[in-house]
Protein backbone atom coordinates (compact mmCIF):
# COMPACT_ATOMS: atom_id res chain seq x y z
CA UNK A 1 0.00 0.00 0.00
CA UNK A 2 1.49 3.48 -0.92
CA UNK A 3 -0.20 6.61 0.10
CA UNK A 4 0.99 10.23 -1.35
CA UNK A 5 0.29 13.59 0.72
CA UNK A 6 1.19 17.26 0.43
CA UNK A 7 2.43 19.32 2.79
CA UNK A 8 1.87 23.17 1.84
CA UNK A 9 3.87 26.13 3.95
CA UNK A 10 2.27 28.60 6.00
CA UNK A 11 2.37 32.54 6.41
CA UNK A 12 1.09 34.66 9.39
CA UNK A 13 -1.18 36.95 8.21
CA UNK A 14 -0.72 38.52 12.14
CA UNK A 15 1.33 37.08 14.74
CA UNK A 16 1.01 38.67 18.00
CA UNK A 17 2.50 37.70 21.69
CA UNK A 18 0.51 38.95 24.26
CA UNK A 19 2.44 37.54 27.53
CA UNK A 20 4.78 35.29 28.97
CA UNK A 21 3.36 32.29 30.27
CA UNK A 22 4.39 30.45 33.37
CA UNK A 23 5.52 27.70 31.17
CA UNK A 24 8.01 30.01 29.57
CA UNK A 25 6.15 29.68 26.28
CA UNK A 26 4.06 33.32 25.35
CA UNK A 27 0.55 33.33 24.88
CA UNK A 28 0.02 34.03 21.22
CA UNK A 29 -2.59 35.03 18.85
CA UNK A 30 -1.82 34.29 15.10
CA UNK A 31 -4.15 33.95 11.94
CA UNK A 32 -2.42 32.01 9.25
CA UNK A 33 -3.29 30.81 5.67
CA UNK A 34 -1.59 27.61 4.25
CA UNK A 35 0.02 28.58 0.39
CA UNK A 36 0.08 26.65 -2.88
CA UNK A 37 4.01 25.76 -1.44
CA UNK A 38 4.26 22.62 -0.70
CA UNK A 39 6.51 19.70 0.36
CA UNK A 40 4.99 15.93 -0.87
CA UNK A 41 5.27 12.53 1.21
CA UNK A 42 5.46 9.47 -0.04
CA UNK A 43 4.44 6.86 2.44
CA UNK A 44 4.80 2.90 1.70
CA UNK A 45 3.20 0.23 3.89
CA UNK A 46 5.88 -2.20 4.79
CA UNK A 47 5.31 -5.72 7.35
CA UNK A 48 8.51 -5.15 8.97
CA UNK A 49 7.85 -3.20 11.94
CA UNK A 50 10.78 -0.30 11.40
CA UNK A 51 10.45 3.55 10.53
CA UNK A 52 12.60 4.18 6.68
CA UNK A 53 12.83 7.80 5.97
CA UNK A 54 14.62 9.33 2.80
CA UNK A 55 14.56 13.32 2.87
CA UNK A 56 15.47 14.47 -0.88
CA UNK A 57 17.15 17.56 0.24
CA UNK A 58 20.76 18.17 1.55
CA UNK A 59 21.51 19.19 5.91
CA UNK A 60 18.12 17.72 7.03
CA UNK A 61 18.10 14.75 8.87
CA UNK A 62 16.72 11.44 7.77
CA UNK A 63 16.35 10.05 11.58
CA UNK A 64 14.90 10.65 14.89
CA UNK A 65 15.84 14.34 14.90
CA UNK A 66 13.37 15.16 11.99
CA UNK A 67 9.72 15.72 13.05
CA UNK A 68 8.39 12.78 10.21
CA UNK A 69 10.10 10.31 11.93
CA UNK A 70 8.89 11.65 15.26
CA UNK A 71 5.55 11.55 14.08
CA UNK A 72 5.79 8.26 12.71
CA UNK A 73 7.26 7.35 16.31
CA UNK A 74 4.86 8.25 18.44
CA UNK A 75 1.73 7.10 16.29
CA UNK A 76 3.85 3.57 16.25
CA UNK A 77 4.42 3.86 20.12
CA UNK A 78 1.14 5.35 21.44
CA UNK A 79 -1.06 2.85 19.26
CA UNK A 80 1.31 -0.81 19.12
CA UNK A 81 1.40 -0.54 15.66
CA UNK A 82 3.66 -3.52 14.36
CA UNK A 83 3.43 -2.65 10.54
CA UNK A 84 6.27 0.09 9.56
CA UNK A 85 6.58 2.32 6.96
CA UNK A 86 9.54 4.06 4.36
CA UNK A 87 9.05 7.47 3.58
CA UNK A 88 10.05 9.62 1.46
CA UNK A 89 10.30 13.29 1.44
CA UNK A 90 10.63 15.91 -1.17
CA UNK A 91 10.96 19.26 -0.13
CA UNK A 92 10.26 22.31 -1.89
CA UNK A 93 9.66 24.65 1.08
CA UNK A 94 12.44 26.50 2.17
CA UNK A 95 14.61 25.12 5.64
CA UNK A 96 14.65 27.33 8.43
CA UNK A 97 12.11 29.85 6.74
CA UNK A 98 9.27 30.58 9.25
CA UNK A 99 7.15 28.57 7.23
CA UNK A 100 6.73 25.63 8.98
CA UNK A 101 8.20 23.56 6.63
CA UNK A 102 8.82 21.05 9.32
CA UNK A 103 5.94 20.75 11.04
CA UNK A 104 3.90 20.61 7.67
CA UNK A 105 5.54 17.87 6.85
CA UNK A 106 4.89 15.89 10.30
CA UNK A 107 1.85 17.00 10.07
CA UNK A 108 1.27 15.32 6.56
CA UNK A 109 2.91 12.06 7.89
CA UNK A 110 0.13 11.99 10.56
CA UNK A 111 -2.24 12.27 7.95
CA UNK A 112 -0.90 9.91 5.90
CA UNK A 113 0.05 6.99 8.49
CA UNK A 114 -3.70 7.18 10.25
CA UNK A 115 -4.82 6.05 6.84
CA UNK A 116 -1.68 3.82 5.81
CA UNK A 117 -2.07 1.76 9.63
CA UNK A 118 -6.20 2.33 9.80
CA UNK A 119 -5.60 4.27 12.81
CA UNK A 120 -9.50 5.75 12.34
CA UNK A 121 -8.04 8.60 14.72
CA UNK A 122 -9.83 11.89 14.09
CA UNK A 123 -8.40 15.37 12.96
CA UNK A 124 -8.80 16.56 16.56
CA UNK A 125 -7.12 13.34 17.82
CA UNK A 126 -4.38 13.83 15.36
CA UNK A 127 -3.88 17.47 16.04
CA UNK A 128 -3.44 16.86 20.16
CA UNK A 129 -1.05 14.59 19.15
CA UNK A 130 0.74 17.27 16.92
CA UNK A 131 0.58 19.31 19.90
CA UNK A 132 3.11 17.01 21.88
CA UNK A 133 5.55 17.37 18.40
CA UNK A 134 5.19 21.29 17.81
CA UNK A 135 3.06 24.43 17.94
CA UNK A 136 2.36 24.74 14.69
CA UNK A 137 1.75 21.04 13.84
CA UNK A 138 -2.20 21.16 14.75
CA UNK A 139 -2.76 24.53 12.24
CA UNK A 140 -0.74 22.10 9.38
CA UNK A 141 -3.34 19.67 9.76
CA UNK A 142 -5.95 22.00 9.88
CA UNK A 143 -4.92 23.86 6.66
CA UNK A 144 -6.61 26.80 5.13
CA UNK A 145 -6.60 29.78 7.12
CA UNK A 146 -7.47 30.14 11.11
CA UNK A 147 -6.86 31.41 14.11
CA UNK A 148 -4.34 30.01 16.34
CA UNK A 149 -4.16 30.73 20.34
CA UNK A 150 -2.50 29.32 23.28
CA UNK A 151 1.26 28.04 22.12
CA UNK A 152 -0.24 27.96 18.47
CA UNK A 153 -1.74 24.71 19.54
CA UNK A 154 -6.05 26.00 20.01
CA UNK A 155 -7.69 26.25 16.34
CA UNK A 156 -10.15 27.93 15.16
CA UNK A 157 -10.49 27.36 11.39
CA UNK A 158 -11.90 30.80 9.59
CA UNK A 159 -13.06 31.19 5.85
CA UNK A 160 -10.27 30.91 3.15
CA UNK A 161 -8.66 34.30 2.29
CA UNK A 162 -10.02 36.17 -0.70
CA UNK A 163 -7.50 35.32 -3.97
CA UNK A 164 -4.88 36.91 -4.45
CA UNK A 165 -1.01 36.56 -5.42
CA UNK A 166 1.62 35.85 -2.52
CA UNK A 167 5.37 36.91 -3.30
CA UNK A 168 7.94 34.74 -0.85
CA UNK A 169 11.27 35.88 -0.60
CA UNK A 170 13.69 34.29 1.68
CA UNK A 171 17.33 35.18 2.47
CA UNK A 172 20.67 33.05 2.58
CA UNK A 173 20.38 33.35 6.85
CA UNK A 174 19.12 31.77 9.66
CA UNK A 175 17.04 33.19 12.25
CA UNK A 176 16.81 31.49 15.49
CA UNK A 177 13.46 31.19 16.98
CA UNK A 178 13.72 30.48 20.57
CA UNK A 179 16.38 33.55 20.41
CA UNK A 180 13.65 35.90 18.36
CA UNK A 181 11.17 34.91 21.37
CA UNK A 182 13.99 35.65 23.91
CA UNK A 183 14.62 39.10 22.76
CA UNK A 184 11.44 40.48 22.46
CA UNK A 185 9.64 43.10 24.58
CA UNK A 186 5.71 42.36 24.63
CA UNK A 187 5.21 45.61 26.63
CA UNK A 188 7.33 47.80 24.49
CA UNK A 189 6.12 47.00 20.81
CA UNK A 190 3.00 47.85 18.70
CA UNK A 191 0.43 45.01 18.66
CA UNK A 192 -1.21 44.20 15.84
CA UNK A 193 -5.40 44.42 15.62
CA UNK A 194 -5.87 40.57 15.59
CA UNK A 195 -9.67 40.81 15.76
CA UNK A 196 -9.65 43.37 13.01
CA UNK A 197 -7.73 40.96 11.00
CA UNK A 198 -10.42 38.27 11.56
CA UNK A 199 -12.89 40.36 10.30
CA UNK A 200 -11.42 41.51 7.51
CA UNK A 201 -10.99 37.27 6.34
CA UNK A 202 -14.55 36.95 7.37
CA UNK A 203 -16.07 39.72 5.48
CA UNK A 204 -13.56 38.26 2.52
CA UNK A 205 -11.46 42.07 2.42
CA UNK A 206 -8.72 41.73 1.03
CA UNK A 207 -8.16 45.80 1.33
CA UNK A 208 -9.15 44.88 5.60
CA UNK A 209 -6.15 42.12 5.53
CA UNK A 210 -3.23 44.59 4.06
CA UNK A 211 -4.94 47.24 6.60
CA UNK A 212 -4.65 44.82 9.84
CA UNK A 213 -1.30 42.98 8.85
CA UNK A 214 0.90 42.62 11.68
CA UNK A 215 3.67 40.92 13.24
CA UNK A 216 5.54 41.67 16.79
CA UNK A 217 8.33 39.29 16.00
CA UNK A 218 9.32 42.14 13.53
CA UNK A 219 10.86 44.41 16.06
CA UNK A 220 13.55 41.49 16.90
CA UNK A 221 14.47 40.13 13.66
CA UNK A 222 14.36 43.56 11.13
CA UNK A 223 16.44 44.94 14.04
CA UNK A 224 19.26 42.38 14.24
CA UNK A 225 19.18 41.40 10.14
CA UNK A 226 18.95 44.59 7.92
CA UNK A 227 18.70 42.13 5.01
CA UNK A 228 15.39 40.94 5.85
CA UNK A 229 14.04 45.23 6.89
CA UNK A 230 15.64 45.93 2.80
CA UNK A 231 13.48 43.10 1.45
CA UNK A 232 10.58 44.49 2.70
CA UNK A 233 10.89 47.18 1.66
CA UNK A 234 11.74 46.29 -1.69
CA UNK A 235 8.70 44.49 -2.00
CA UNK A 236 6.55 47.40 -1.46
CA UNK A 237 9.04 50.00 -3.73
CA UNK A 238 8.00 46.98 -6.80
CA UNK A 239 4.40 47.44 -5.80
CA UNK A 240 3.44 45.30 -3.21
CA UNK A 241 -0.13 45.67 -1.84
CA UNK A 242 1.35 45.30 1.37
CA UNK A 243 4.25 43.30 3.10
CA UNK A 244 5.12 41.21 6.20
CA UNK A 245 7.57 38.62 7.50
CA UNK A 246 6.16 35.45 8.77
CA UNK A 247 6.71 33.41 11.42
CA UNK A 248 10.75 34.48 13.12
CA UNK A 249 11.87 34.82 9.50
CA UNK A 250 13.96 35.60 7.80
CA UNK A 251 11.53 34.83 5.08
CA UNK A 252 9.07 38.31 4.16
CA UNK A 253 6.20 37.51 1.86
CA UNK A 254 4.10 40.14 -0.54
CA UNK A 255 0.41 40.46 -1.04
CA UNK A 256 -0.52 41.50 -4.08
CA UNK A 257 -3.88 41.76 -5.92
CA UNK A 258 -3.18 41.76 -9.70
CA UNK A 259 -0.80 39.51 -11.41
CA UNK A 260 1.22 41.88 -13.58
CA UNK A 261 2.23 43.60 -10.34
CA UNK A 262 2.85 40.83 -8.44
CA UNK A 263 5.23 39.35 -11.60
CA UNK A 264 6.93 42.40 -11.67
CA UNK A 265 7.65 42.19 -7.53
CA UNK A 266 8.94 38.32 -8.25
CA UNK A 267 11.28 39.51 -10.78
CA UNK A 268 12.81 42.64 -8.77
CA UNK A 269 13.44 41.04 -6.14
CA UNK A 270 14.78 37.81 -7.78
CA UNK A 271 17.76 40.64 -7.90
CA UNK A 272 18.03 40.59 -3.90
CA UNK A 273 17.56 37.01 -2.85
CA UNK A 274 18.32 33.55 -4.41
CA UNK A 275 15.00 32.09 -2.80
CA UNK A 276 11.84 34.16 -4.32
CA UNK A 277 8.55 32.61 -5.09
CA UNK A 278 4.84 33.37 -6.73
CA UNK A 279 2.34 31.21 -5.26
CA UNK A 280 -1.14 31.76 -4.31
CA UNK A 281 -3.12 30.70 -1.40
CA UNK A 282 -3.78 27.13 -1.06
CA UNK A 283 -6.87 25.45 -2.27
CA UNK A 284 -7.53 21.93 -1.64
CA UNK A 285 -7.69 18.83 -3.64
CA UNK A 286 -11.42 17.97 -4.52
Amino acid sequence: MKINVKAPAKINLSLDALYKRKDNYHELEMVMTTIDLADRLQLVLLEKDIIKLDVKAHFIPDDKRNLVYQAAALLKERFSVKQGVAITLDKSIPVAAGLAGGSSDAAAALKGLNQLWDLKLTLEELADLGAELGSDIPFCLYGGTALATGRGEIIEPLPMMPNCWIVLAKPSISVSTPGVYRDLRVGEVEHPNTAGMVQAIRDGSFEGICDNIGNVLETVTLAKHPEVKRIKEKMLEFGADTALMSGSGPTVFALVKQYSRAKRVYNGLRGFCEEVYLVRPWQEEK
